[in-house]
């Protein structure tokens, strides 16, 4: 094989662009392998690991496209190189677009004079600027873009709250509005619980989760994953509060978080108190105690149990939900002992790939409570262990391969496969992993079959590992319903038939994972 590539300085398309094009040239006769993406040394890396780092992308600077091929000869690297370009500038043509479009919010607003929202994912240095353009129109905003800075998002929030606007962001990926579904969302049942998350995922697996116990949502508000910090105070969270405690429709309260700055979480508590609707509250990771003296407040730990106790509010009938995880916890005891006899004394470290950042933390904290350690992770909790080289996996290794150091020229691991796959087979060559975690999240705009990839993926992942003499056990969870449009039954029937095991939370397939590795 050989390598090819071209550098193209300072070019911007958007990454699901050259998601597809890599894909083309992928297709293509006599090519082996193709990436186009933007020269991050995140990227570069990834390259490395593929073999289609040449010293011209060593060279590229992070705001940088860079096009790889490594084909059998020289004539059709050439050819899958030129016609990258060709794909490229295609799809930056206006004719690409079909129909014709509002190129501005200012001549959206003026076609559409009805409408009320924004929903907002441009590059992360213009994303400010047409967020206040939406607000001053008197739109609220999804600000799906990151990469906005800390005092645009404060600004923003402060000018959404005087004038009765919801900013929901920056990085808020997942809102469902009047039963609407923006972002990552889920096709999910109306009902009579609100959620307000500061994480994206975790609203999609709590969701879910109640969804499957037959509770439907009235609203899902996300408020971006800085918005409780001391800096911003809560401002959207706050706001949506009020908004779905003066909401007749809700009847059950959810508020979801990584552990907020403590003035921000006594002012959210407080709030939450002023009203007699039971709000159920999961702040990942942090002190129960002072969740536990707050009136109407009811405490979860992780995003399972906070989906049990929003769905017993609703219907009591559900009866005690610490009965209900501990005979689930006995079952997956029993399944970790058979996967545990195969494995060979050096297989020792767990490795979570994940593409829900939330549901990396969610993993994290369950592994601290059963006493795994240490664990490191890009993505690690306050006070844990940062993963020197987010490429390379060292001991029990957590992954959020949506970290924005993965994301930047290159999709987001819940439209595109490709990093998860590479990352999959790459810990399936390491003789110290001894299981493999995985969370698959369906819905709008996810990857429209996951399975039909990472299937195929998970099966050459345990081969690779059983012909070196190792069996490799490989967990998941799948985050969605029946009504996703790639089914949720349909994908754990074809994760399952390649070989994984599949559990019915994200929090359960952290715990079956641990119990693998634990003493």
């Amino acid at each position: 094989m050989i390598v090819r590539s071209i550098v193209k300085p300072s070019e911007y398309h958007d990454s699901v662009s050259l998601m597809l094009v890599a894909r083309e040239l992928a297709g293509l006769e006599g090519v082996h392998d193709a990436a186009v993406v933007m020269a991050t040394d995140a990227n570069k890396s990834i390259l490395a690991g593929a073999g289609l780092l040449t010293t011209d992308i060593q060279a590229a600077g992070p705001n940088d496209l860079v096009l790889a091929v490594s084909a059998v000869d020289e004539p059709k690297a050439v050819r899958a190189l030129g016609k990258a370009q060709e794909l490229l500038k295609w799809k930056a043509s206006p004719e690409s677009a079909g129909e014709s479009r509002p190129k501005s919010i200012r001549s959206a607003v003026s076609l559409y004079p009805g409408a009320n929202l924004a929903v907002i994912s441009v590059a992360g240095r213009y994303a400010a600027d047409e967020a206040w353009e939406a607000l001053r129109h008197g739109l609220h905003v999804l600000l799906f873009s990151d990469n906005v800075s800390l005092p645009d998002e404060i600004a923003l929030k402060k000018y959404g709250r005087e004038h009765g606007l919801l900013l929901m962001g920056p990085g808020a990926g997942t809102a469902i509005l009047n039963g609407v579904a923006l972002g990552f969302a889920n096709v999910l049942p109306s009902g009579p619980v609100g959620i307000v998350s500061a994480a994206g995922t975790g609203l999609q697996e709590v969701s879910t989760l109640l969804a499957r116990a037959g509770v439907g949502l009235s609203q899902g508000l996300g408020t971006g994953g800085r918005d409780l910090k001391k800096e911003v105070g809560g401002i959207m969270m706050l706001l949506a509060l009020q908004a779905l405690q003066a909401d007749p429709a809700t009847q059950v309260l959810v508020l979801i978080s990584k552990p907020p700055a403590n003035e921000v979480a006594q002012a959210v508590l407080t709030q939450a108190s002023a009203s007699a609707k039971p709000t159920v509250v999961c702040f990942l990771g942090g002190e129960l105690g002072a969740l536990e003296m707050a009136p109407n407040v009811i405490p979860a730990r992780t995003l399972q149990e906070c989906s049990l106790l929003a769905a017993r509010a609703v219907h009591p009938e559900i009866g005690d939900i610490q009965a209900i995880l501990k005979a689930e916890k006995d079952r997956l005891e029993q399944h970790a002992i058979v996967l545990k006899e195969k494995l060979q004394p050096q297989q020792r470290y767990l490795r979570g790939l994940f593409s829900g950042g939330t549901l990396c933390y969610e993993a994290q904290v369950i592994w601290k409570d059963m006493q795994i350690s240490p664990v490191y992770s890009n993505a690690a909790l306050q006070g844990g262990l940062a993963l020197p080289d987010s490429t390379k996996s060292y001991g029990h290794t957590a992954v959020d391969l949506g970290e924005e150091e993965f994301t930047v020229g290159r999709p987001h691991p819940m439209i595109d496969n490709d990093l998860r796959i590479r990352r999959l087979l790459q810990e399936a060559r390491d003789p110290e992993t001894a299981v493999i975690l995985l969370d698959v999240v369906l819905g709008y705009a996810a990857h429209p079959d996951p399975a039909v990839e990472l299937g195929p993926a998970i099966r050459q992942a345990r081969s690779l590992a059983y012909s070196d003499g190792r069996r490799l056990p490989v967990v998941a969870s799948v985050t969605g319903t029946d009504r996703d449009p790639q089914g949720l039954r349909q994908t754990v029937s074809a994760l399952g038939a390649a070989g994984a095991s599949i559990c019915d939370s994200n929090a359960a397939a952290a715990r079956l994972a641990g119990m693998i590795v634990s003493a």
